[in-house]
């Protein structure tokens, strides 16, 4: 273990400890070559159903994918679990030489307790008849087939009708979006996004070509 990574993990005990069984603390491992196997350390994985060992989130992905000079924290916003839960995540990008991400601390803390308080506190103190819509939390996936699964169910959704009802300008855009989340990191992923949509591995990359050229 170096030296960076022995600070952290000393630093994601701390952090679970103090705040409790609640609080998922994980460690990301960015300059792994093996991407399926992200996570090097976590506490508290019963909050989201991971160990160690388990694959890269969808920031994790994007971190791959994007300059790391335009790279900033993202902290406070809004997770789910398989089984619905709302986690309240943070996470913390920890550099190395040259401005590089080496490591992902990412931060999870089960809220779903205190959002049903909440509701209930809003329910009888609101007097505003409409409230806007939140975004929807992303959820946080156990593996990179599951990542990939739930990466092709949000390009869908993105261009808003179902495959066979899907013109070719649909498709370039729902393929667009899985690159630019960093989709076809993942192993094999060409051959699974063909298949879904209906198109031949040339295509794809024909699609992908479009893309860069506009």
């Amino acid at each position: 273990m170096d030296t960076k990574l022995e600070l952290l993990t000393q630093i994601a005990h701390g952090i679970a400890t103090h705040f409790g069984n609640n609080c998922e603390v994980v460690i990301h491992d960015i300059r792994k070559e093996d991407i399926d196997s992200s996570i090097v350390y976590i506490e508290n994985g019963q909050v989201s159903n991971r160990k160690l060992g388990d694959g890269p989130s969808e920031i994790v992905l994007e971190t791959l994918k994007k300059n790391p000079d335009l790279l900033k924290d993202r902290l406070s916003y809004l997770t789910r679990t398989d089984d619905g839960r709302i986690l309240k995540s943070s996470t913390m990008y920890i550099r190395g030489k040259n401005n590089t991400i080496d490591y992902i601390l990412a931060l999870n803390y089960d809220i779903t307790g205190l959002l049903t308080i909440d509701n209930s506190l809003k329910s009888l103190l609101s007097t505003s008849e409409t409230e806007d819509d939140e975004k929807q939390p992303k959820r946080i996936t156990h593996n990179v087939n599951d990542l990939l699964d739930a990466l092709i169910e949000q390009s869908v959704a993105l261009v808003g009708k179902p495959v066979a009802l899907m013109s070719k300008d649909d498709k370039v855009a729902a393929i667009q979006y899985l690159n630019d989340a960093g989709a076809f990191l993942v192993t094999k992923s060409g051959d699974k996004v063909s298949n879904y949509f209906g198109i031949s591995k040339f295509t794809l990359y024909s699609y992908m070509d479009t893309n860069k050229e506009k």
